[in-house]
């Protein structure tokens, strides 16, 4: 008798470094750097670290990040802390990670963007599993030269495996719109550095729209795009990736009402949905947590879980030779038979 397939491993694609700061990393990194947290015990700890249930929308869950973000300003600490969290994600199945930070965040106590870059490629060398670094330009006022560093940096280091491999575009969409970032993406188009854009979230469905129009293969979060039919066939035409994170998306109100969460009727669609944490200790969640969490909303049978898990695989900022490998680690038995 032929074994079922099942899924024990899983991809992640959306991942905020400073989003990944449990408790326990957090109190190594403060070790590490004889830093005094602003708290007494763990439970005090995870509350500082982790979203209210008061949070409001997405503006309220980026604040956040200022604790963990604290801890991530020396070269030492931010090797370790990608190391510390791919170890954390391993434990929970994770194969594949892409954790995305941006360095221009990482320079409150001298460190340069590059010395940032660098320490996070380090931190990757010692993990327990692959993974690669996606460079986050900013969103907000004042910044266009330090948004040029990052891309000057993508383009310096980046590679097809084991460090840099992408751009994104991160922070308050509903603030500062997609289309405003348009010449900075376009720079990015020409020096052929690969690109997501967070669009969709707390922004619209046209902000989608002008990511897609701007280049982007993959779309951070794109829950926006449910009832608008352009934009849902723009997306499924242009073969676009979307990364979705329901539990970020129910803390930060991006979706009103979770009992239609569209992550489902997406897949049925034929669009490339993928399932990610976002920023998991915030949330306080994992990749598994997600899956089991979707599965008993949405009621995902296994084969569209294990769809989920290959649109990961495809849209990976990797290598084809990394890509076989895991497609032959998730799913031995399918593969090894074809």
């Amino acid at each position: 008798m032929k074994k079922e397939n099942r899924i024990n491993h899983y991809i992640d694609l959306h991942a905020h470094l400073d989003g990944c700061i449990s408790v326990d990393i957090a109190k190594k990194l403060a070790a590490l750097q004889q830093i005094t947290l602003p708290a007494k015990t763990d439970k005090e700890l995870t509350s500082l670290l982790s979203v209210p249930d008061s949070c409001q929308d997405l503006n309220d869950f980026l604040k956040c990040f200022e604790l963990p973000l604290s801890l991530l300003q020396t070269e030492k600490a931010l090797e370790d802390a990608v190391y510390l969290v791919l170890s954390e994600m391993h434990k929970d199945g994770v194969i594949y990670a892409e954790l995305r930070f941006a360095p221009q965040l990482h320079t409150q106590k001298g460190m340069t963007q590059e010395n940032a870059v660098q320490s996070a490629m380090r931190g990757l060398i010692k993990s327990p599993i692959p993974g690669n670094l996606i460079l986050c330009c900013m969103r907000g006022e004042s910044n266009q030269q330090d948004n040029l560093k990052t891309l000057e940096l993508a383009r310096k280091y980046l590679v097809e495996d084991g460090g840099v491999v992408a751009v994104d575009l991160a922070g308050a969409e509903a603030l500062f719109p997609t289309e405003d970032y348009e010449d900075l993406f376009a720079k990015a188009k020409k020096d052929e550095i690969p690109f997501t854009i967070h669009a969709g979230e707390a922004g619209d469905a046209d902000d989608v729209r002008a990511a897609v129009r701007m280049g982007a293969t993959r779309i951070g979060h794109g829950v926006r795009i449910a009832g608008n039919e352009e934009v849902i066939q723009l997306v499924k035409d242009a073969g676009i990736f979307l990364e979705m994170c329901p539990t970020s998306n129910r803390q930060t109100k991006a979706v009103a009402d979770m009992s239609s969460y569209p992550l489902k009727t997406f897949l049925e669609r034929g669009l490339k949905v993928t399932l990610n944490t976002d920023d998991p200790a915030i949330e306080r969640t994992s990749l598994s947590r997600e899956f089991k969490y979707m599965e008993s909303l949405t009621g995902i049978a296994k084969e569209q879980q294990k769809q989920l898990i290959l649109n990961s695989v495809e849209a990976a900022f990797t290598s084809a030779d990394r890509k076989n490998e895991l497609r032959k680690q998730l799913f031995s038995e399918t593969y090894e038979k074809r």
